[in-house]
């Protein structure tokens, strides 16, 4: 056997050192992909994360109607935008874009299209605030862009908004909320007084998995009637190539709704796609 350029115990400690540092290396760049998945997966149960984000979450639900007769599928698309104010301060936006399909809601009416715009923005400190609760303020308006009559509220509304939050050992809880009034709009349509309440709870586990629960809970104080969807979901972070996205299923179940509201089960399917800054 013949070795150049030095001993061959010398040649081996050269080639171990750099297996080594190529695995080293290696699994450097694997955790470090891990942590941004991770990292991801956290900012996804947060509603005002510094982190742009596309979700595009479709809704199902049926019994709706005097008769059961009624079904309709939304699709939500909801960018959410933070906007760095200063070193301190975010602007956090979030719009709820719906395209509704409906089928017999009158009975009898079959309708497509775009429903009402929700716009939200949320000034939330960059930082945890004391005991690690995060949390943002700001207003949130109604704009009546449906397509169709029966779509939309036809009113223009605004009110507060709020949200505030906790994470830990994987763990997400808190609410968010907002009353928005109409103060303008088809004069021959009901006014607007409604109060939303979404507390949420969540575990992400080592997998980047997220469990969650929540309601998307309405009162309106003109009919004096909840709605008080629950639902559960299990969502999924990963990567198509360097793009950051995520899937996420659940089920839910009307607890409460108006007379001519869903009744039973319904179902969501939600995919995101996430813009690390």
């Amino acid at each position: 056997m013949t070795i150049q350029n030095g001993h061959p115990d010398s040649q081996l400690r050269h080639t171990l050192t750099c297996l080594l540092a190529a695995g080293v290396l290696t699994f450097g760049q694997v955790a470090a992909a891990a942590d941004s998945q991770s990292e991801i997966a956290k900012k996804l149960n947060n509603p005002i994360a510094s982190l742009i984000s596309v979700p595009m979450q479709l809704n199902y639900d049926e019994n709706i109607g005097p008769g059961d007769a009624g079904e309709r599928w939304v699709l939500n698309i909801q960018p959410v935008i933070p906007i760095n104010l200063n070193e301190n301060w975010n602007v956090i936006s979030r719009t709820i874009l719906p395209l509704i399909d409906q089928n017999d809601i009158p009975a009898g009416t079959d309708e497509s299209g775009l429903g009402d715009v929700f716009q939200s923005l949320f000034f939330s400190p960059k930082a945890p605030t004391a005991g690690g609760w995060i949390w943002g303020v700001g207003p949130a308006l109604l704009l009546p862009t449906a397509s169709e009559n029966v779509l939309g509220a036809e009113k223009w509304a605004a009110g507060p908004t709020a949200v505030a939050l906790k994470q830990a050992s994987g763990w997400t809880y808190g609410a968010l909320t907002n009353h928005v009034w109409s103060f303008a709009g088809d004069n021959d349509r009901a006014d607007i007084s409604t109060t939303f309440l979404q507390p949420f709870l969540a575990y992400t586990t080592a997998t980047f998995t997220t469990l969650g629960a929540n309601t998307e809970s309405s009162y309106d104080w003109k009919r004096e009637e909840w709605s008080v969807p629950l639902n559960l979901t299990a969502t999924q972070v990963f990567k198509v190539g360097e793009q950051p996205m995520s899937l996420q299923l659940g089920a839910r179940y009307w607890a409460d709704a108006p007379d001519s509201g869903p009744e039973g089960w319904g179902w969501r399917m939600t995919y995101t796609l996430v813009f690390p800054r």
